[in-house]
Parts: C-alpha cells; sequence; structure tokens
C-alpha cells in the first residue's frame, strides 16, 4: 500500500546528532520538509556509501529548508560509535534516529518482518505532514542524493505551483506543463 498522500503517524525516538543525544518526535518534522531514510543497518556495506553521499549534498538539502533524518533499527548508541569510526559516516551532520523496537520502520511500511531490519526506504514530507514520495529499494541497490535532490525541487515547485506538474528530467531551468486537454495526445 502507497503511503503517498498520508499523514505522518506519531513517533518518539533518539536520534544522535552532532555528537548529541536529542529526543524528536514526529512534530519536529511538521513545520518544514523532511526526508526519512530508511536503511537496514550500521556497520555494513551500501549503507555507509549512502549517508555519506548524503552528507555530501547535506547543505543543499537545508538550502532548500529540507531536513535529513537517517534511519535504522539500530540504536542510537551505534549510530554514535558507526559515525565516530567511519570515514563516510562520520561527515553526516543530519540526525541519526535510533529506532530499536522497529515502531518507526513500521510506520513507514518499510519493516522486514521476523529481521528487525528495515529496508531502503526514503520519504518526502511535506509542511504539513503529508507524505510526497515514496520509495522503496532491494538492499543492493544504493540511493543516489543528487537524484533525491531533483524530485524534493519538483514537490516544491509543485507546492508552489499546484496547476503544474514536472514532465521527466524536469529541473528548475526547465518548463513545467500545465495539464489540460490541449496536451492529451500531443506529448
Amino acid at each position: 500500500m502507497s503511503l503517498v498522500g498520508t499523514q505522518l503517524l506519531p513517533f518518539r525516538a533518539t536520534a544522535f546528532h552532532q555528537g548529541d543525544f536529542v529526543q524528536i518526535t514526529d512534530e519536529d518534522l511538521r513545520g518544514r520538509w523532511a526526508v526519512v531514510f530508511f536503511y537496514p543497518a550500521d556497520f555494513s556495506f551500501v549503507c555507509p556509501t549512502e549517508l555519506g553521499d548524503l552528507a555530501d549534498h547535506y547543505d543543499e538539502f537545508t538550502s532548500l529548508g529540507v531536513e535529513i533524518y537517517a534511519a535504522s533499527t539500530d540504536t542510537h548508541f551505534v549510530h554514535a560509535a558507526w559515525h565516530a569510526g567511519s570515514d563516510q559516516v562520520g561527515k553526516a551532520q543530519y540526525y541519526m534516529l535510533g529506532d530499536p523496537s522497529a515502531q518507526l520502520a513500521a510506520n513507514f511500511q518499510v519493516l522486514r518482518e521476523g529481521e528487525g531490519l528495515a529496508h531502503r526506504g526514503t520519504f518526502l514530507i511535506d509542511p504539513d505532514g503529508v507524505i510526497q514520495l515514496m520509495e522503496v529499494s532491494a538492499d543492493g541497490i544504493a540511493r543516489d542524493a543528487s537524484e533525491l535532490l531533483r524530485r524534493v525541487r519538483a514537490a516544491q515547485y509543485v507546492r508552489q505551483h499546484p496547476d503544474r506538474v514536472c514532465p521527466a528530467h524536469w529541473d528548475e531551468t526547465g518548463d513545467a506543463l500545465a495539464p489540460g486537454l490541449d496536451l492529451v495526445g500531443k506529448i
């Protein structure tokens, strides 16, 4: 079942963030754009490449008013140890949510039943707490932060211009489309 168009469910989690442990709730994600970025496990193989890629693009996300929340079913203590021991993960300035109860992974429907791990799931949440984008991929397929940035920009554009849609390969320099009968069968 798709979560696109649904409200963010209530949650409470402890995060590792810039050397501290902080409490995060669903209310902290409201009022601005947020990306919740699930990955299977700390101290793994593909995951640090993704978290490093997010860290390399973090300033671009924040310039768009987007906060990043990486999440796995590991604890905030494990996140702190991984952050301290990995060159890639150590670059992260965003929140790393601990989800040892798997409540958050279950809320976002990415919990791998019987394993206690999350699938690779990416969720873009608008300032009203509505999920605008979701992507879930297999373990061996890493995500690309630059593609996520393009889709964040498209979602923000559509929110500001509800009479427009963004075609494939759209970026800020391209034209959006105004849906209507004049376009039917002409694209």
